[in-house]
């Protein structure tokens, strides 16, 4: 078994790329999941279950957000060369280690990407918040890299 403190998921940035084009860290991962969609049947004669069969899988978005820093033009300029049309593409995101935001701690290969949203700050002078971005990516799976 592994030691707990030696590799610290604590803090970590989420490096972004797209087939290759780097899209800059990212503070937070949220939406990393698979659901197996179960159908229920039942068969006649036997009153006492359901039977539950496992269907297709499902996967969530994956939402990623950072405070808007120069990177922030990086998305722009991802989100420019969609014009008219949209392909999927596949995205690399690699956990980074708190102390050095360079080593990998585990990252994550999706598969299918398309981006579904991007959120830009909410500005007001009344509040002194940071300004961030949201990132959320539609995929077809994901494997560990």
């Amino acid at each position: 078994m592994s030691d707990p403190t030696a590799d610290p998921a604590i803090s970590v940035f989420f490096k972004v790329e797209i087939d290759g084009r780097p899209l800059g860290a990212f503070t937070a991962c949220e939406g990393m999941g698979v659901e197996v969609t179960i159908e229920q049947r039942e068969a006649g004669g036997n009153n006492a279950f359901i039977h539950q069969l496992p269907g297709r899988l499902k996967y969530t978005n994956v939402k990623l957000t950072r405070a808007v820093n120069a990177d922030t033009q990086l998305v722009a300029e991802w989100f420019s060369t969609m014009s008219g049309t949209v392909t999927r593409t596949n995205a690399h995101i690699a956990a980074l280690r708190s102390d050095d935001h360079k080593t990998p701690i585990w990252h994550w290969d999706l598969t299918g990407v398309i981006p579904v949203r991007w959120t830009g700050p909410s500005l007001s002078a009344d509040t002194a918040k940071v300004a961030t971005e949201t990132l959320e990516l539609a995929h077809h799976g994901f494997l560990k890299g």
